[in-house]
């Protein structure tokens, strides 16, 4: 039977479900965070400090994080972070409900749910191609409906959600964000059991985490797919720092309104993770990523000219769609081509790269806004975007991306090294 005839595992439509739920009250806490940061502080700079710190836990842990979930059983390390994360934020609804929050509680809640979200991410995705057998076209379908559902959630269902829910009172959407991860956890638990990855002999952490690191950067096709999201990062931080007061200052769009925007932007994020498959079959998967990334750029230059509410929400629809496409084909090739007993150090170590440039995008964001305009972290995300593009397109050419497929399907088994060490241009010997 081949990969498009074959069904999902009934184990998938649980995973589904638990990052569906949680997905939405992602997307809750997604409007009502900056929202409540804003009645407490308009300065650019400090509301960047609540953006970044929950990207710190990746700078300070990411690649440890990796090789502690390579050693850790994935399904357990799932559900006992979203049952931490739900217990987490009873802290911020209880101080809201009091009227005790400050920039300091937000800002070390953002980090704990980020340490929480590094260890969970990893471990999902460490655990997807182990529960579907490492199959290509599995994957990318799999991944496709796991993107649209948190697209659909975290930014079409959950900010008019979240901007709702904070009329009722400040502690709601905390406390509807606690409720999601609780579901998740349950779901998660009740996930079937895969195989371990064989054990390698064991070694000191840093030795491990180390290894993982250098596996991804002394293959170009890995380091390419890792500088995309790295450096989109530093502009997409840059944009999110500044989006709400950019929205209400020089748009004059209301609270409801901001919902809304975001809204646009993940309407267009469904259609991308949508059409992602049906781009790769038509351009080839490396083609279609450089496409995406130009997408995304000339959208951020569209919002940063945009003279009304309607030209920006119809930007952000644009760049949704190009991001969305990325964030199903990037992650389904590497998850076909890296070895399962890697796997969650080749992911924390990309993610690592991305989100610790996210702290640098909102500083950039905030210190851009404060000494120039509120529009200028927009065109600076867009240069960077677009320069970004050219730098990495040959790095995910075709080319590199069938070299690595072939050597992996050679390989036999993701965990057999292949016999002899690749061609510079090819992927690492592993394969």
């Amino acid at each position: 039977m081949t990969s498009e005839a074959r069904k999902l595992p009934s184990g998938f439509g649980r995973l589904w479900t638990a990052q569906t739920v949680s997905s939405l009250g992602d997307g809750v806490s997604h409007a009502a965070l900056p929202l409540l940061a804003l009645t407490l502080t308009r300065d650019p700079m400090t509301l960047a400090v609540v953006t970044a710190a929950g990207t710190l836990p990746w700078l300070l842990f990411g690649v440890l994080g990796g090789a502690l979930v390579d050693r850790w059983d994935r399904r357990r390390t799932m559900w006992v972070t979203d049952a931490a994360r739900a217990v987490l934020l009873a802290i911020p609804a209880a101080a809201a409900a009091l009227d005790g929050l400050s920039i300091p509680l937000l800002a070390a809640v953002a980090f704990l749910l980020g340490l929480g979200g590094l260890f969970f991410d990893t471990a999902a995705t460490a655990y997807l191609p182990d529960l579907l057998g490492r199959d290509p076209a599995l994957l990318e379908r799999a991944n496709s409906r796991l993107r649209g559902a948190q697209t659909a959630m975290s930014g079409f269902a959950g900010p008019p959600a979240g901007s709702a829910l904070l009329a009722l009172g400040r502690a709601v959407p905390l406390l509807a964000d606690a409720v999601s991860f609780t579901v998740s956890a349950l779901l998660v638990r009740s996930l079937p059991a895969v195989s371990r990855p064989v054990p390698e002999v064991r070694e000191p952490l840093l030795r491990q985490a180390r290894a993982g690191a250098s596996y991804v950067f002394r293959d170009r096709l890995l380091l390419g797919l890792a500088l995309r999201p790295a450096v989109g990062n530093v502009a997409f931080l840059a944009v999110e720092t500044v989006l709400a007061l950019f929205a209400h200052d020089r748009l004059g769009i209301d609270t409801y309104g901001f919902g809304l925007l975001l809204t646009a932007e993940a309407t267009g994020g469904l259609i991308g993770a949508g059409i992602a498959s049906s781009l790769g079959r038509r351009l080839g998967t490396g083609t279609a990523l450089t496409c995406t990334a130009a997408v995304e750029g000339l959208a951020i230059l569209g919002l940063a000219a945009a003279p009304d509410p309607y030209a920006a929400g119809l930007a952000l629809a644009v760049c949704g769609a190009g991001m969305g496409a990325t964030m199903v084909l990037a992650p389904s090739l590497r998850q076909a081509i890296v070895p399962a007993h890697l796997m969650g150090r080749v992911a924390s170590t990309s993610r690592m790269l991305a989100m610790c440039a996210a702290p640098v995008g909102a500083f950039l964001g905030g210190w851009l806004a404060t000494a120039y305009d509120i529009r200028t972290p927009l065109y600076a995300a867009a240069v960077l975007l677009l320069a970004m593009t050219a730098v990495t397109a040959s790095m995910t050419s075709n080319r590199r991306v069938e070299e690595a497929l072939r050597a992996a399907d050679l390989a036999g088994s993701p965990d057999r090294p292949a016999s002899k060490d690749p061609a510079p241009e090819s992927t690492p010997n592993a394969l």
